[in-house]
């Protein structure tokens, strides 16, 4: 059984953009937005090897998600775990399906790649908050 609600969980479904907050080096919190989405059992966002995120959540894998509903800004869902791991099987097209669910596109422009290997961070969820 999943901690993340069934009342909440939609917002996974949505264009919903996720504020993902990891612990840098000095302990200082990062917090920046990605596209999310929730298999049932993880969270799942794509990133770039070599980025502050990536190497804050190599360094420590606690990291909090939150995202507020696009059509209202009085419910939303905070996430907090652990990461289990890095996919790099897939990862393009799991980033390209995001693009679809965010941008309407098929693809997510590869130009915008840059040179950094794709990867897919994987998230065990173990507690949550809610509103609305």
């Amino acid at each position: 059984m999943s901690v993340i609600p069934d009342t909440h969980r939609d917002l996974f479904d949505l264009p919903a953009v996720w504020h993902v907050a990891t612990v840098g080096p000095d302990g200082e919190p990062h917090v920046s937005p990605v596209w999310a989405d929730f298999d049932g059992t993880h969270v799942r966002f794509p990133h770039a090897e070599g980025r502050q995120k990536w190497r804050n959540l190599c360094a420590d894998g606690r990291v909090a998600l939150s995202a507020t509903d696009p059509s209202d800004n009085e419910r939303y869902l905070e996430v907090r775990g652990r990461l289990v791991g890095w996919e790099e099987d897939g990862s393009l097209e799991f980033l390209d399906a995001q693009a679809m669910k965010y941008r309407g596109e098929d693809e997510f422009p590869r130009d915008h790649l840059g040179d950094r290997p794709r990867v897919t961070a994987v998230v065990e969820p173990l507690h949550c908050t809610t509103m609305g």
